[in-house]
């Protein structure tokens, strides 16, 4: 390591006091003759960082002529039924002649566009389901911002996230809970609940939601929709409040798997921002998933297709048996369309959500307290500084799952330091599993979620009652996050409610089954997913 300099700036605040309560915090010493050397050395880091800190931030530019924010206000009641909304605006493209369109314009010719409140737009406010951290206001565009207005989409405001995406069922945001489309009292799915709710109910024509353990997937199944999270990259998380970057994913959630495709084709491809999606091609090379799709009509051939169903989806304890009998009958019709479907055994898969675990609570904790490190692509530094100095207050807001993550993180940090690098490597050991898998079909599938969705707990329900809602829910998807499978969820049935204020009553909530491919792999789950769905209909099931 080289330094600039061995002299410090006049009244430059390093001292031998600061020296040492710095070698108190690594609680280790120096010997006395070298205190002074090292005083220096650190004197003139500090020069360093504050010449720094104190330059212009470089940031994504918004072109705000082409795409000006129009009705930015927090939604009224009346207008916030389910309360999905978070905030509201009118954003389009006032220069079409300019657009770079990578979808049809046919396709976005009047189509609204919802956007999960952890997807940054600049000058709406964001406030990511949480009263943990207040007045954040984005001062860029996500990269999925501009390829949307670019293709002609309009977007018309942010939708609920769970609290800091910190809760598969929608009770948790600090504005509320969000109501399930299909049954008022009950949870429509996390962390991307407002999404679901609003595309679900054609309050938006599709929406983008973020899916760090399930949270497309997840309120895309409760809610009756299709959501798709694609390979890990392949969509730029760049402007996107981040869980843990090895695990971070944005989605498609939409009402068909058609929509679903052109969505994709709009938003996918390298921003050469966005580390995670080098490995992602070129916008302009991009496989038409829509267009492709739509080339097919009703005519979908999949009598080359090789479906596994992954038996140990099937066998976990928390697995509703009508949920696994519809999941079967759902299966069985892909045989009827000439596809072969057998069961394969992953026995890793039991072991993907204490992988998942060992990265999203010690390494999600990491990147709160210290902040995304290692990472080639565009930091949000104003919300990072906002997670830096979290104070009693900030605690006391703070949700159930968020308590427990930090409480996890800094045990594991004193206890298990180790545990995320151990996870990261058993991740590569269930990816290659997975693969394993693939060599022999071409998808696999599993129920998307064990159970239907639950009742909202009570306000006052105590930390372990409002966890016990959500228990073993990522049972299955948690796993592709940390593998980086693409995996998509469409709804296959519906079963009547048996919990809760609505029980008894014959209302019914969706099932959904997940499709998971080969890396890169998303053409074919979307001609499975389109299949299946052409041939039958989900809600008479």
């Amino acid at each position: 390591m080289s330094v600039h300099s061995l002299i410090a700036r006049q009244g430059n605040p390093v001292t031998h006091d600061v020296l040492n309560e710095t070698l108190a915090a690594l609680s280790v010493t120096i010997k006395d003759e070298e205190k002074e050397d090292y005083r220096k050395l650190l004197a003139v880091f500090h020069d360093s960082a504050v010449e720094l800190m104190e330059m212009p931030d470089y940031e994504p530019s918004v072109d705000r002529e082409r795409f000006p924010r129009e009705n930015v206000h927090f939604p009224k009641p009346e207008e916030n039924k389910h309360g999905a909304w978070a905030w509201k605006v009118d954003i389009q493209d006032k220069k079409p002649s300019q657009r770079t369109a990578t979808s049809p314009p046919e396709l976005w010719k009047g189509k609204t566009v919802v956007l999960k409140d952890n997807i940054g737009v600049k000058d709406v406010p964001m406030l990511m389901g949480t009263n943990f951290v207040k007045d954040y206001v984005p001062s860029t565009d996500a990269t999925v911002v501009t390829r949307v207005l670019e293709a002609g989409g309009q977007i018309t405001g942010k939708a609920v996230c769970e609290n800091l995406c910190h809760s598969a069922t929608s009770h948790s945001a600090a504005t509320g809970p969000v109501q399930n489309p299909f049954a008022h009292g009950y949870s429509s799915g996390g962390s991307s609940s407002g999404c679901g709710v609003l595309v679900a109910l054609g309050e938006a024509d599709m929406g983008i939601g973020a899916d760090q353990g399930g949270s497309v997937r997840i309120p895309a199944c409760n809610c009756g929709l299709v959501g798709f999270k694609p390979t890990f990259g392949l969509i730029p998380y760049t402007g996107c409040g981040s869980n843990e970057p090895t695990n971070d994913h944005l989605g498609p959630m939409t009402r068909t798997v058609l929509e679903n495709a052109f969505l994709l084709q709009a938003i996918s491809g390298n921003d050469n921002i966005d580390d995670r999606g080098f490995a992602a091609p070129n916008p302009a090379l991009i496989p038409k998933y829509g267009t492709d799709l739509e080339k097919l009509a009703t005519s979908v051939d999949i009598t080359k297709i090789r479906i596994g169903i992954i038996s140990e989806s099937l066998t976990m304890a928390v697995l509703d048996p009508r949920v696994k009998a519809t999941f079967e009958r759902a299966a069985a019709s892909f045989k009827s369309l000439g596809a072969q479907v057998e069961e394969v055994s992953v026995p890793m898969h039991n072991i993907g959500p204490a992988i998942w675990t060992g990265v999203s609570k010690y390494a999600g904790f990491l990147n709160k307290t210290v902040g995304p490190f290692g990472r080639r692509g565009h930091q949000m530094v104003e919300l990072n500084a906002k997670f830096n100095d979290m104070k009693q207050e900030n605690f006391d807001e703070a949700y159930v799952s968020t308590k427990n993550i930090y409480l996890n993180g800094e045990y594991a940090r004193k206890n298990f330091p180790n545990l995320t690098s151990k996870s990261t490597n058993l991740s590569r050991k269930l990816r290659d599993a997975y693969d394993i898998a693939l060599r022999d079909y071409d998808v696999l599938i599993t129920p998307t979620l064990p159970y239907i969705a639950t009742s909202h707990c009570e306000p006052d329900a105590t930390p372990l009652q409002q966890i016990a809602k959500q228990v073993g829910l990522v049972s299955n998807t948690c796993q592709f996050n940390q593998t980086g499978h693409p995996a998509l969820t469409l709804p296959i049935g519906m079963l009547e409610i048996q919990e809760g204020p609505l029980k008894g009553s014959g209302t019914k909530l969706p099932v959904g089954m997940q499709i998971v491919g080969k890396w890169w792999a998303e053409e074919t789950i979307l001609k499975v997913a389109y299949a299946w769905e052409n041939a039958n209909e989900w809600k008479k099931m």
